[in-house]
Formats: C-alpha cells, structure tokens, sequence
C-alpha cells in the first residue's frame, strides 16, 4: 500500500515527465512549422524573382518592337504581340503616350478608353513596373514598361501573366510536407514519450536512492545505464555512498576501538579498587601497590583520552597559530623529555640537526610529530638499542628523520600503521601502553602542514620515519 509520501513523489514525477513531453512537444511543433513554411516561403521568392526576369525582358522586347514601328496603332501592336507568340499571357494592353488602350488582348472593346492602371500610369512616367503575388493556386504576375521613341515615351506595354503549373508544383510539394510532417509529428510524438518516461524513471531512481541512503543505507548502489550526463550523476552517487559506507564503517568502529581501549583501564582500576575495598586486614605492601597500579592505569587512561581529545580536534579543522619552528631544537628538547623512558630500558637516544631548519607550523604540532615517533622507537625497541633523530635542511625543504634498531614493522600492515587504533602487535603494545593512535596524529598534523611521511625498514634491522616539512620562506622571516 502506497503511502502519502509515494503518492507525492509519483505526482512529482509525472509533473516532471508532463512538463518535459510538453517542452519536447513545442520544440518539434515549432520545427515542423518551420519546415512547413520557410521552404514555401523560399520556393516563392524563387518564382517571384525568375518572373521579374522573364516578364520585364518580354515587356522589354515588345517595347522595342513597337518604338521601331512608325506609327503606334493597334493593328501595329496586333502584329507585333502575333509575331512574338504572346499568346500564352493572361492580358496584354498597349496604349499611347495619354494612356488610351490601343490593343488589349482581354478586351478589345476597350480600345480608345484610358487604362488607369497604376502599373501603366508609372510606366508612362519612365518607370519600369514588376508586381506578382501568389494566391494559393496560381502565380499572378504583372509587368509595365514605357515604349520610347527618340528619347520621348509614346506609350505604354502592360503583361499580366497566370500561372498555375508552377503554383500546382509548390502546392504538391506543401502537401508532400504536411503528409511528411505528420508522420514525423507521430513518431516524435513516440519518441518523446519513451523518452520522458525513461528519463523521469531514472531520476525517479535516483532519488528513490538519495532517500534509500538518507535512511541509513550506505550500502546501496545505483546501476549506471547509458552514457550521459545522468550516467555520470549515477556515478558519483555511488562514489559518494561508498565513501559515506566507509567512513560510518571507520566511525562504527573508532567508536568501538575508543570504547574498548577506555573500557580496559577503566576495568583494572575498578577491579583494584575493588579488591582493595573487598578484602579484610589488606597489608600496607599491598595497598601500596594496588595503589601505583591504578595510578599507572589512570595515566593510560589520561594519555589515550588526550590522544582522542587530539585527534577530534584536528578532525574539526581546529589548528594552533603558525610560528617559526625550529625543528632541530624541537627535537632536541623532545628527546630530553624521553630520557627518562629509554634510561630504563638501555635505549640510546641521539640529535643530529643542521642549523637554519626552521618550519612555518604550530609549535603543538611539530612537538606531537617528534614526540610520538621518538616515543614509539623507544618503546618498540630492544634493550641496549639506538635511536637517532636527524634533520636535515634540503633546498626548500626541512626533513625529519627518526630510526631505530627495535623490532621493525612487518611490510604486511605498513600500509595501515597510520589508521586509529592499528596495532601490529597488539598483545605486544597494550603491554607497553600502546594506544594505536600516535601515528594518526603524526600522519594528520604532517598533512596539515602540508609535508609528506614516509616509513621503511632499517638497513640492519629496525624502522625509520622520514618526514618532510616545507621549510619556512626568507620572506616569512627566516
């Protein structure tokens, strides 16, 4: 059963459909149209002007006939209209200089009366006179000019000619149109509503898709048909819900990894304080200890919020103010907040910076960037190891490198050691407090600043980061 919603968008849609049959309807009438009228119009204007020609040159033989007779008669004119064949023309009037009709092949009763037609009268006035018109079943053309003698007009030759053969051609040739013109009306008319139909079927996918998605299914795809600008529409739906599909999937489970990685401490801390509480005549010894172990799971559960904290920031577009950096005494200090840490495990830590390496960056950022790479190859490196830190000024360039004799990174999870709460070993970094969120930090601040990280083995065993900032520019200050 359809409900309110489906009854809208099925109105919307055959509003859509209504209104683009209507628009392809007035395209293809208005082109019918013109194809009904402008090769008519063209056919006309065609004859109009090969009549001029033929009847003013005519006129013009027979003026020039009767100029050379010696006096203008009507039985001069008779000869003359006889001798040239102008039999063929609907009405042929000769007159005098006054306009008196001296030979009229339509009347001949009307000799000595005055032709008052305005053709003749101009003629009589040194003009040459075309006029023709086309009624629908016959082309009638008229034609005047003067008949001069010595320079002087001594009369006047007038032609009127009907035509039906030719006005019969332009009307088979508008019928065959109109005949054409509706078959091809038909069939666009066809056309067009097949056409409408898919079209409005396929947006009406579409949207049926946005809603689909709206609802909370990342999961579904459109299937692209054709090759057109809805195709490609298609296209980029579905780029986007499998972006969308992602990115819900890698919420789902940040959420999980940050509920799961909080649930842990937050567990021992209870499960001490609750043996504390719980058990009887409890020695000191042991208060003592359960005490530092909770205050251990505390400070974890401090650091992985902080990193969380960090992380959700950096989501948010927040950023610190951008100050000359310089990261070989960045680095420097780092390691000096580290020696602690390597002092219990044998760990040898080493600075090694060039002078003027100086980065246009949030002093928070390069100090989290040093700090969780020097601070991972502490931890995941073996007793009596090394750790060197280096920077480098390279042209326009500052890099930063962090290497270490530890146990390296199997080159099977290299390409996900930048995702949130990726461990390679996570038996092996819960128990060294590893949180699996210092290199997404690292990766997201190195890409705000607009620098490249990259990470391979060691020669000889062991890991080494390189990180590559821009280096601040002469005019910023340096």
């Amino acid at each position: 059963m359809r409900g309110p919603g489906e009854k809208v968008r099925r109105k919307l849609t055959q509003s859509v459909q209504f209104k683009l049959a209507l628009a392809f309807f007035a395209l293809i009438t208005a082109l019918l149209i013109l194809l009904n009228t402008y090769p008519i119009a063209a056919s006309r204007d065609i004859v109009f002007s090969e009549k001029e020609s033929s009847l003013l040159e005519q006129a013009g033989v027979v003026a020039a006939s009767l100029a050379g007779l010696d006096t203008l008669s009507g039985d001069g004119a008779g000869q003359v209209v006889e001798l040239l064949g102008l039999s063929g023309f609907e009405r042929v009037v000769v007159t005098d200089a006054a306009a008196r009709i001296i030979y009229d092949t339509a009347s001949p009763s009307a000799e000595g009366r005055y032709a008052l037609f305005a053709e003749i009268i101009r003629a009589l006035g040194g003009e040459r006179v075309f006029f023709s018109a086309y009624s629908g079943d016959a082309f009638v053309s008229h034609a005047a000019l003067p008949v001069t003698r010595d320079g002087a007009v001594v009369g006047a030759v007038y032609l009127c000619e009907l035509d039906t053969e030719q006005a019969e051609i332009i009307l088979a040739f508008r019928d065959r149109m109109s005949g054409m013109s509706l078959i091809v009306f038909a069939l666009a008319c066809a056309v067009t509503f097949i056409f409408t139909r898919r079209f409005t079927e396929r947006i009406k996918r579409l949207g049926d898709a946005v809603r689909t998605v709206r609802e909370g299914d990342y999961a579904h795809r459109i299937t692209p048909e054709g090759s057109d600008e809805l195709t490609e529409l298609s296209r980029d739906f579905n780029s986007m819900t499998e972006t969308l599909e992602k990115t819900e999937e890698q919420r789902r489970r940040f959420v999980s990894d940050a509920s799961h990685e909080l649930k842990t401490p937050l567990a021992a801390i209870r499960l001490l304080a609750d043996s504390i509480t719980e058990t009887e005549d409890i020695d000191p010894g042991t208060v003592r200890e359960f005490v530092q172990d909770i205050s251990s799971e505390a400070e974890r559960l401090q650091r992985t919020t902080d990193k969380l904290l960090n992380l959700s920031r950096r989501d948010d577009g927040a950023r610190g103010e951008c100050v000359a950096v310089d990261v070989g005494e960045q680095a420097a200090g780092t390691l000096r907040l580290l020696a602690p840490l390597a002092d219990k495990t044998g760990v040898t830590l080493r600075c090694e910076a060039d002078d003027g390496c100086v980065v246009s960056a949030p002093e928070e950022d390069v100090y989290q960037i040093i700090f969780n790479l020097a601070e991972n190859a502490v931890k995941y490196n073996v007793r009596g190891g090394d750790v060197l830190v280096s920077v480098r000024r390279e042209g326009d360039k500052v890099a930063l490198t962090v290497e270490d004799t530890g146990i390296g990174i199997p080159e099977k999870d290299l390409p996900n050691i930048f995702s949130r709460f990726y461990r390679v070993d996570k038996a092996r970094s819960r128990e060294r407090g590893g949180s699996g969120l210092g290199l997404s930090i690292v990766h997201d601040a190195v890409a705000a600043l607009g620098g490249d990280i990259s990470v391979g083995a060691r020669e000889g065993g062991g890991t080494r980061f390189t990180v590559v900032f821009p280096a601040r520019k002469e005019a910023d200050g340096t």
